[in-house]
């Protein structure tokens, strides 16, 4: 009798199940401060010449180019600044209407390294676009990460910049 109570307990009794719970918890924090840099475009050395009733020469003596231009010569650039050679201009038709129109910009020369000190650059003034960034300031730049997964990051200087993050990842087998 007890053997067919036993059976008849362990079928109307509710079975169990065992599985494997692992947790797997995955902090990361990054703080980071920003170096200092330059971004500079120098200017470029430009020439341009346009005009009417004008004829145009290069040179002088027995070397005298007709209708030719003068303009940037490539062949003498020194420290990143070319030649210019002139254009020689006369009125085509005496009396009649004339326009001429002659420009030239001399661009930036070479500059010599530009070196950050104490986060902030000395520059030449350049004809072109200079951009200036100055480096970071850690100040009261801090992180604290909890193990409940909480960050708490506190603003630094300019500059700074605090990334935190946590990863919870649970597998049941």
């Amino acid at each position: 009798m007890i053997k067919k109570l036993l059976a008849l307990v362990l079928l109307l009794s509710p079975s169990s199940a065992f599985a494997n719970i692992t947790a797997k918890y995955v902090t990361s924090a990054q703080i980071s401060i920003d170096s200092p840099y330059v971004i500079t475009n120098a200017a470029p050395n430009s020439y341009s010449i346009s005009g009417n009733n004008v004829t145009t020469s290069t040179g002088s003596g027995d070397s005298i180019v007709t209708n030719g231009i003068g303009g940037l010569n490539l062949g003498s650039v020194s420290n990143g600044l070319a030649a210019v050679t002139a254009t020689n201009t006369t009125v085509t038709n005496a009396g009649s209407a004339f326009s001429l129109s002659e420009t030239y910009q001399a661009g930036d020369s070479t500059q010599s390294a530009i070196t950050p000190s104490s986060g902030i650059a000395t520059l030449p003034v350049l004809g072109g676009q200079t951009t200036v960034i100055s480096g970071g300031t850690a100040g009261s730049l801090g992180l604290t990460s909890l193990s409940s997964g909480i960050h708490t990051c506190s603003a630094g200087g300019s500059g700074t910049s605090c990334l935190a993050s946590t990863t919870v990842q649970i597998t049941i087998d």
